[in-house]
């Protein structure tokens, strides 16, 4: 018994080392042109669809601000930036690293891109490609967890 209880204790100290399968977690979303990071976003999942939201900006704001998406250009309009689905309607891609076929908002800018999601380095980083036709913009993300 005491032999069962040691191998499933290490078996459970070890998994936070084995490979994430999955963008399923929160994010740490990094500028691709100045390199520093800009938000935390959760990714989930549910029925085999992913749903990216942010939930906290990591951008330098007056305490009492609430930041709006004053661009964006559908159902998401001047609604708050913290809480917002940027990520719509992903799903597992040709292998069992990528995800397409759903979208990504920049609020910035008020645009939508269609996407890829490719996980990296074990799980640990996401690549965050958003394109338009053969114009494409890349983004890596750190997981958090």
């Amino acid at each position: 018994m005491l032999r069962f209880i040691v191998v499933q204790s290490l078996l459970f100290m070890s998994m936070p080392g084995l490979a994430q399968t999955s963008p399923v977690g929160l994010w740490q979303s990094i500028d691709d042109t100045t390199g520093k990071p800009r938000a935390e976003i959760r990714i989930s999942e549910a029925a085999g669809v992913l749903t990216g939201r942010i939930e906290r900006s990591l951008l330098p704001t007056p305490a009492d601000a609430v930041l709006l998406c004053t661009l964006c250009p559908d159902d998401r309009k001047d609604k708050p930036l913290i809480g917002m689905d940027i990520i719509r309607q992903m799903k597992a891609g040709s292998d069992a690293q990528t995800w397409e076929g759903g979208e990504i908002l920049d609020p910035e800018k008020g645009k939508i891109f269609k996407l890829r999601l490719q996980l990296q380095d074990g799980g640990k980083k996401l690549q965050v490609r958003g394109y338009i036709g053969p114009f494409f913009r890349n983004q890596t993300w750190i997981r958090i967890s």
